[in-house]
């Protein structure tokens, strides 16, 4: 019984003691009087206040016992906090902890406040490293999975010249919209029990790296090119047609192509948007290191510790769209960040040690959410290889 409580009956009965005590001097008085029936009332008001006082904490009480009757077997979220991903990763396969969700968290910049980079950022950096849509995109992240309604701009208003007294005319922006989802991505990850248990493995690490490259290989494909149904309708997909090779070797492009591509159909205000760049395939970006110009010049320029550049705008290498060749969509140009991808919660891991259990082999399972699309379809053009 809480201390609250204890203090509420004393002072009930207290109240009860001088209801009795004052009915017991109206008697010998000769009976209840208009004065002494206001005292009786009021102590009796006092007293329903205490009764309600002691109902709601001990309502209070029954739902802090359900609540720590539900919450047996899980670990707070204050503890969970404190606790090093390794130590969490572990509490799964162990069954202490029946799932995790790792979230999203800011990094401070280098400084004296810098914080340990979080397993969700380990596993995104190695998901960047296998493919370029997590990074060069505009990633929103929602903690739930309902359809996101994003509107875009697709006219602006527009002014007229007016001579004195004329009347001015209404001019409306129009607007469109795409919608995005949450598509589930995951594997299962098998380890070793006894890697598991062995404090000198670093399982962390371990399971960042497979995470992040098996999700970061199947994301990026699908945020690359993707059709629209059931997944991701991806940047190849999205984009509209620049230009069409028609010189050269067939399904090759020449620098003059490309160059075309970058002013062709493509306003002159998306050229100027930070995050504008060329996107191609290694083998693509190989022949774009070979172009010249007429006095002998390669266009390409390699960046130390920056972007590479071709005419002027950044490169960036996607393994997921398609070598050169024949009708082949083998380079984009455009604003990146106008891909819009929506990541729905964070990184989900549970495991089982019954999946595998006659290897004793605990099984981890990862899945994330996600969903891509593109806003304006004139913001990113590919080239298509043609004839020669």
């Amino acid at each position: 019984m809480s201390e609250f409580v204890k203090s509420q009956q004393e002072l009930r009965a207290n109240l009860t003691a001088q209801i009795q005590e004052t009915l017991d001097s109206a008697e010998e008085r000769g009976g209840l009087d208009a004065e002494t029936l206001n005292k009786v009332n009021a102590i009796e008001a006092e007293i329903r206040s205490a009764d309600e006082a002691i109902a709601v904490a001990q309502r209070q009480e029954e739902r802090k016992n359900e609540a720590h009757e539900a919450a047996r077997g899980f670990v707070p979220a204050e503890a969970r906090e404190e606790r090093s991903a390794g130590d969490i990763l572990r509490g799964i396969a162990s069954g202490e902890i029946r799932g995790h969700e790792f979230e999203q968290r800011a990094t401070l910049v280098p400084s004296a406040n810098t914080v340990p980079k979080s397993f969700f950022a380990e596993v995104m950096d190695v998901a960047r490293l296998v493919g370029p849509m997590l990074e060069v995109s505009d990633v929103i992240n929602t903690t739930s999975g309902e359809d996101l309604t994003i509107p875009t701009l697709t006219a602006y208003s527009s002014a007229t010249l007016k001579g004195a007294g004329a009347a001015i005319d209404e001019s409306e922006p129009t607007y469109s919209s795409i919608t995005l989802g949450a598509y589930k991505y995951g594997l299962l990850i098998p380890v070793a029990a006894e890697l598991v248990s062995d404090a000198g493995f670093n399982i962390e690490s371990h399971l960042a790296q497979q995470a992040g490259n098996g999700i970061g290989t199947a994301v990026n494909t699908a945020l690359t090119t993707g059709d629209g149904s059931s997944k991701p309708n991806g940047i190849v997909t999205a984009s509209s047609e620049g230009v069409v090779g028609g010189t050269g070797v067939a399904g090759a492009f020449t620098a003059d192509e490309l160059i075309d591509l970058a002013y062709t159909g493509v306003d002159g205000l998306v050229r100027r948007l930070p995050g504008t760049a060329y996107m191609a395939s290694g083998t693509a970006i190989g022949q774009m290191r070979k172009l010249k110009d007429t006095a002998g010049n390669y266009l390409y320029q390699v960046g130390i510790g920056q972007p590479d550049t071709f005419a002027g705008f950044d490169v960036v290498e996607n393994p997921n769209i398609a070598a050169p060749g024949l009708d082949a969509k083998s380079v984009l140009f455009g604003h990146m960040p106008s891909y819009k991808v929506r990541m729905a919660g964070g990184l989900q891991v549970a495991s089982s040690s019954d999946y595998a259990f006659n290897t004793d082999t605990v099984t981890y399972r990862f899945t994330m959410r996600v969903d891509g699309d593109l806003t304006h379809a004139g913001h990113i053009r590919h080239f298509v290889g043609g004839a020669s």
